[in-house]
């Protein structure tokens, strides 16, 4: 069944094809949730929240504004800001993040991969927990959620050239404190 019949279902009231729509978001949102906020109880809330919400309020979605993913991402970055507003919040490795479903890929295995893999890591941590909510939240919605400019606009409440500025000023940050050596590397095997 296609995602707009299954909305409209559940917009009608249909328990199981809200429930439908729970099961197909629930990861996707959870992943959201924890690359914004680096705790898993704490992402695990955020998206419960964020998933409860959307299918109860489905009836205020609207197809001609934005698709279901950005409405629900939307909605899934509010509350991880209310979330981290509430609580004071450490930062969290990206490489940590990645493994929780999205495995970093090591075509060179082996013990001098691992050590560079472990300094990039540790240097991109630093680095990250660096950035302010802003352009961490840029980041984790482009490179994650493979969001579009206008996505990134849309859910984090700001034009399409404040996202890719936000984007552009992150990633110049990264590569900055990380060094180009190690940018390069990050480029080509961590974020992909």
């Amino acid at each position: 069944m296609d995602e707009f019949a299954l909305i409209r279902r559940a917009q009608d009231g249909d328990d199981r094809a809200a429930r439908q729509l729970f099961e197909t978001y629930q990861l996707r949102t959870f992943r959201l949730a924890f690359g914004l906020l680096g705790d898993e109880d704490d992402a695990e809330e955020v998206a419960q929240d964020a998933l409860t919400y959307a299918l109860l309020n489905i009836y205020r979605y609207d197809a001609g504004l934005s698709s279901f993913s950005t409405w629900l991402h939307t909605i899934t970055v509010s509350r991880a800001r209310d979330k981290r507003r509430r609580k004071i919040l450490p930062s969290i490795s990206l490489a940590q993040w990645l493994g929780l479903g999205n495995q970093i890929r090591d075509y060179t295995p082996g013990p001098e991969a691992h050590l560079m893999r472990s300094e990039t890591e540790g240097g991109l941590d630093a680095a990250l927990n660096q950035l302010s909510p802003k352009l961490r939240e840029a980041i984790v919605l482009r490179f994650y959620a493979d969001c579009t400019y206008k996505e990134m606009g849309e859910i984090m409440g700001c034009s399409l050239n404040t996202a890719r500025s936000r984007l552009r000023l992150a990633i110049e940050k990264l590569r900055a404190r990380l060094g180009e050596e190690q940018y390069r590397w990050l480029a080509t095997e961590s974020i992909r």
